[in-house]
């Protein structure tokens, strides 16, 4: 099991980032990425704080890796750009953009941004539209299979989506409180909930374990 998708209390989480991984490491999580919410405001203190949790704890928790990430949320569609190249310069591993969700009043035009701005994955991106769909397998932007109430309202129509136009799907639980975090059997049901096959599923899940590979992270942060 991987997660690209976590918040801890350096953004609206309840948990430190040692009790989060401690809490995945149990569950016999493989990886965990720590994406807690930046916006302009408070962008380089976060990814610090991160960043700093992330290189300390590398040999704390057995074999299970954790990255360091972040969640671009409710930022202008204008600054999504530049706050994604922002975040690389700042070492950030995995960079996500908080989606259109149908659950929150997203800025119309935040799907397209963050594709355009070429972030890893485009959580929760609501009733995306069939355009940036296609961009996004493209540009090697992967659409996000949500575990969080409200936002995983729209799974089954990203899914479709998605494969219908050959776009990586990954997962995330956008967990912020200890129930929030799933165990394996609970992200299969997630994912086969919103209407993949196993094998999609499966799919799904060595897309999200890619990002964990050290070259792949070495080929995104090289644009920058």
């Amino acid at each position: 099991m991987y997660d690209l998708h976590t918040h801890t209390y350096n953004s609206d989480g309840v948990l430190g980032p040692s009790e989060l991984a401690r809490r995945y490491y149990v569950k016999g999580c493989r990886g965990v990425a720590i994406s807690d919410h930046c916006d302009c405001s408070n962008l380089m203190e976060t990814i610090e704080r991160t960043n700093s949790f992330c290189m300390r704890a590398k040999s704390l928790f057995g074999k299970m890796q954790i990255l360091s990430g972040c969640e671009l949320t409710h930022c202008p569609p204008a600054q999504i750009e530049n706050l994604i190249d922002e975040a690389r310069k700042r070492k950030t591993e995995v960079v996500l953009v908080h989606g259109e969700t149908v659950a929150e009043p997203v800025a119309k035009g935040t799907n397209r941004a963050a594709i355009e701005g070429g972030a890893d994955v485009l959580a929760h991106p609501g009733l995306i539209t069939e355009a940036d769909v296609k961009l996004a397998a493209d540009m090697d932007v992967m659409l996000e299979i949500s575990a969080r109430k409200g936002h995983s309202l729209t799974n089954g129509h990203v899914a479709r989506v998605a494969l219908k136009y050959g776009c990586k799907l990954s997962f995330g639980s956008d967990g912020h409180v200890p129930g929030d975090y799933p165990d394996p059997q609970t992200v299969n049901s997630i994912l086969t909930g919103a209407g993949l096959t196993e094998s999609q599923a499966e799919t799904a899940m060595q897309n999200t374990a890619a990002m964990f590979n050290r070259d792949a992270l070495n080929k995104k942060t090289s644009k920058t």
